[in-house]
């Protein structure tokens, strides 16, 4: 069962939760996957949502990358969720470790997270820490991108979206975030 660990406001009627927990498990409108450009969905949450969320999620994937080409860091692609409690899955392209302009990746890659749901009219998303899995990003450098990201997103966009969870599996990674919340002023 997932955990509410902390939560806060980050404006007028938007809560940013930091919860401990299994993405797939998430009662929202859209989780977001943490995916490759070409949505192959083999590891990591990708191939947990896409084990968990039925063979529905990878064809209607397939069908996404052979209509709009590969998935850029800012315009993530969507799907259905299949079977999960969630209505959508927004399957965003974070950076891999090392190539280059990482920080600015995964800033567009959270955006355009944001900016998908909001076109799908979502008012809860949950998101993984994007590319702190087998993309390597270092988790205490991608929280610090992350949790700005939000705060920014926010700040610069009118939205629907009531409610960010930020949805992290294991104690090190949920503690990153508490502890970067916790020194926040």
């Amino acid at each position: 069962m997932n955990r509410v660990l902390k939560e806060l406001e980050i404006g007028a009627g938007h809560i940013l939760q930091v919860v401990q927990g299994d993405i797939t498990t998430e009662e929202v409108d859209a989780i977001v996957n943490a995916a490759n450009a070409h949505l192959q969905h083999g590891a990591g949450v990708a191939g947990a949502i896409s084990r968990k969320g039925g063979p529905v999620i990878q064809k209607d994937s397939a069908a996404w990358v052979s209509e709009h080409g590969p998935v850029t860091h800012n315009e993530p692609a969507w799907t259905s969720a299949g079977t999960l409690p969630a209505k959508f899955v927004i399957h965003a392209v974070g950076p891999i470790w090392g190539e280059g302009d990482e920080e600015k990746k995964l800033r567009a890659a959270i955006a355009g997270s944001l900016k998908r749901a909001d076109e799908l009219k979502c008012t809860s998303i949950s998101l993984p820490a994007i590319s702190t899995g087998i993309f390597g990003f270092p988790i205490d450098r991608a929280a610090v991108v992350i949790m700005e990201s939000v705060r920014d997103y926010f700040s610069q966009h009118a939205s629907g979206i009531r409610t960010v969870r930020l949805v992290l599996f294991d104690n090190s990674s949920a503690s990153v975030f508490l502890d970067l919340i916790n020194r926040q002023p």
